[in-house]
Order: structure tokens, then sequence, then C-alpha cells
């Protein structure tokens, strides 16, 4: 089976719960074990909570700042990806070291590390912004709703 969904959305903090449980139902309906989407979702509430925070400013065209996620659940893989267009990253990214455990902010990218199996991070090619992507393998509940369809 494979589903494919894109997201186009205003850099506000109200839309990082709609991306994830939008991601969340895809994966219970599509028989996902309830572990891995957990793990899939924090790692993505950690991706659009960085695009919402270091996303850019207005836009050129004068339309308001946004971000987009990109999901795709296909056979045994689910790869998301986060991108926004604000100023990316300015030097060449390293992987992310943890922050102190007492600290508010810095923990994201070591979350959503630590969380997939893959990942990667960057800028998009040509134009200004940061570009965030994760795979991960799945595994799949026993009875999953969408076999009873």
């Amino acid at each position: 089976m494979s589903i494919w969904w894109s997201l186009h959305l205003r850099r506000e903090a109200a839309s990082v719960p709609l991306a994830r449980r939008l991601l969340i139902g895809t994966m219970e309906t599509a028989g996902v074990d309830p572990d891995v989407s957990y793990d899939l979702s924090v790692a993505l509430s950690e991706a659009c909570a960085n695009a919402v925070e270091h996303g850019g400013g207005t836009t050129p065209d004068g339309s308001p700042p946004a971000y987009r996620v990109t999901a795709y659940l296909d056979g045994e893989k689910c790869h998301i990806e986060v991108t926004d267009s604000g100023p990316g990253f300015t030097a060449p990214h390293r992987p992310p070291r943890p922050a102190n455990s007492d600290a508010e902010h810095g923990r994201g990218l070591c979350l959503i590390q630590e969380l997939a199996d893959h990942v990667s991070i960057g800028n998009k090619p040509g134009r200004s912004g940061a570009v965030v992507s994760f795979d991960k393998i799945l595994k799949w509940k026993k009875d999953p709703s969408l076999m009873a369809v």
C-alpha cells in the first residue's frame, strides 16, 4: 500500500498538532504499529516546530509565511520531509549535539535522529530554506483496521 500527502501550513504554532494528527490518523488507518506511529509523530512535531520558529519572515511576494510537510508511506517505509523558506542552515550541517538536559531549546534535531532510522538535514538546492527529512522502517499491527474495510 502507498499513501502520500502534502500540507502547506502557515508558520503558526497551531499548525504543528494538525500535521501530527494527520500523520497519526494516516498510520492508524494503514495499520502501522502505534509505537512506530508515536515515534514518527514526535519527530514530525519537532521538525514542524523548528520550521515555525526558524522558517523565515514574510515572503517576497507578500504571502503569509508558510512551510510544507510531505509524507509517504510506501511499502515498509515512511518518509517525511519538512521544508521552510527561512535562511536555512548557515554552515554545512553537522549532526546535532545533545543540548543540556535542563535546556528549553535545542533538542529537536537530536530527538529526530534518535526516533528515525535515517535523517537528512540541509538547505533547499538553489533557494533559501531548510529541509529536514527522515525515514523509518514500519512495523504493523496484527489486525490493521484497513483490513476490515
